[in-house]
């Protein structure tokens, strides 16, 4: 006999494949999907768990249980704008902005942008989401010396288009990966457990001179993107 949480996953999975639930759709509350399979919450719950385990749901900390969607994908070859990667896989990009200040740069700002301690930097926060779901939460610096006639909307919206309308040629990138787990307020930001899965990216861009440009630390939410390297 086929036990219930598992008869339950299987209806709900169908559901989805037939698009009865769309990608991004609230799922209602564990209470009222318990009492319409005529289960328990304990049992519903194991359906639920074992659906989110296989990347199929997602939960939201404070928000639900939702239809995941599909995983943004980045190729791991060039230097390409978070803006582009989404708009090239047929998503929405928008971005909210937490923090943004003028300061010295910080110990590694300096060796990684190689600018002086005394030169001031733009280092901003931002969430990154894809058709309105947060991927990513990311913390950006910048030289002052080369944004100084920016608008901060060119800086915060659209980075990489303004660089290259200015003049400004983009050439390589450097990429360092690794794997974390989530602290209390990153959770809250990408609308996550706490100690969920991260990938975390950190980034350095270059102009074709070689002067660097950029230097990102990003948190990625592990089940709504993937790297993927390609060899020619």
């Amino acid at each position: 006999m086929i036990p219930a949480y598992i008869r339950i996953h299987d209806n709900i999975k169908k559901s989805i494949d037939e698009g009865r639930w769309k990608i991004g759709q609230r799922l209602p509350s564990e209470r009222d999907l318990a009492d319409s399979f005529e289960v328990s919450r304990m049992t519903l719950r194991q359906a639920v768990t074992l659906l989110v385990e296989e990347g199929i749901l997602e939960r939201r900390v404070g928000s639900g249980t939702f239809v995941a969607s599909s995983r943004v994908q980045e190729k791991m070859r060039g230097t390409t704008s978070f803006t582009e990667i989404i708009k090239s896989q047929g998503k929405i990009p928008t971005s909210k902005l937490i923090s943004y200040i003028r300061s010295h740069p910080n110990d590694q700002e300096v060796r990684l942008l190689n600018v002086k301690p005394h030169s001031y930097i733009i280092r901003m926060g931002r969430i990154r989401y894809a058709d309105h779901i947060p991927v990513l939460f990311e913390v950006t610096s910048v030289p002052e010396k080369l944004v100084k006639t920016f608008e901060k909307t060119d800086i915060t919206e659209h980075f990489f288009q303004t660089m290259i309308a200015h003049g400004y040629e983009i050439g390589k990138s450097q990429q360092t990966i690794s794997a974390k787990v989530a602290d209390e307020q990153v959770a809250r930001y990408l609308e996550i457990e706490e100690k969920s899965a991260l990938l975390t990216l950190t980034q350095v861009s270059y102009l074709t001179d070689g002067q660097a440009f950029e230097y990102v630390r990003s948190q990625y939410v592990a089940d709504r993107f993937e790297f993927y390297l390609e060899n020619q």
